[in-house]
């Protein structure tokens, strides 16, 4: 456990998927949404799932929906104050993010992201992954959020920040760095063609 309370975002539209709730896709004997509840579960002291739209869809969790609370789908950083917001009502001092369509996405993203935040007044650590062509893929939809810098990201997002980086470079934020073996661990489900590669990957 990390002593952080865990949000899944599925708050995404999945344009390429043809729209609905990518999580609710089928990947082996379960859904994309399970295999990445099951990954976060052991990682966090409990989770809730930020959605837009009818929560009741996710009724059968048994876990917390979440909406944004700012409109327009202003992308992931929504997802992240929305649970912040969540987080502040639980008494937690921080949440660790999760993207809803990444299942291989570490088992020990929780521990890795806590550990290059210590010595940070404000923990704030996003995943990052080494790429041989950028040097470094940042991965902004996995990260460590604190709740104590929940209402300067709500006046950012009501500024217009919309790019994570931005707001996180704001704050002094720094990269977890993740090794990739055989399989990037976070490979996301966008088109009918990623759904059937991690088939073969799982």
């Amino acid at each position: 456990m990390s002593g952080s309370l865990g949000v899944i975002l599925a708050g995404g539209l999945a344009t390429r998927m043809g729209g609905g709730d990518k999580g609710a896709l089928p990947l082996g004997s379960s859904t994309l949404l399970s295999h990445v509840i099951d990954r976060l579960t052991p990682q966090v002291d409990g989770i809730a799932l930020n959605a837009n739209g009818d929560g009741s869809r996710f009724a059968h969790l048994g876990f917390q929906v979440i909406a944004d609370s700012i409109d327009g789908f202003a992308g992931p950083l929504a997802g992240v104050l929305a649970g912040l917001d969540w987080a502040a009502e639980q008494g937690a001092t921080s949440i660790v993010t999760a993207a809803a369509d990444t299942p291989f996405f570490p088992s020990d993203l929780a521990a890795r992201l806590h550990r290059e935040g210590e010595g940070m007044v404000h923990p704030l650590v996003v995943a990052a992954t080494p790429d041989p062509k950028r040097g470094t893929s940042c991965h902004p939809t996995f990260g460590l959020w604190p709740v104590a810098l929940r209402e300067d990201l709500r006046a950012a997002l009501l500024g217009g920040v919309r790019k994570v980086v931005q707001w996180t470079d704001s704050h002094d934020g720094r990269l977890a760095m993740f090794p990739v073996d055989q399989v990037d661990p976070f490979f996301n489900v966008n088109t009918p063609e990623d759904l059937a590669q991690a088939e073969a990957m799982l």
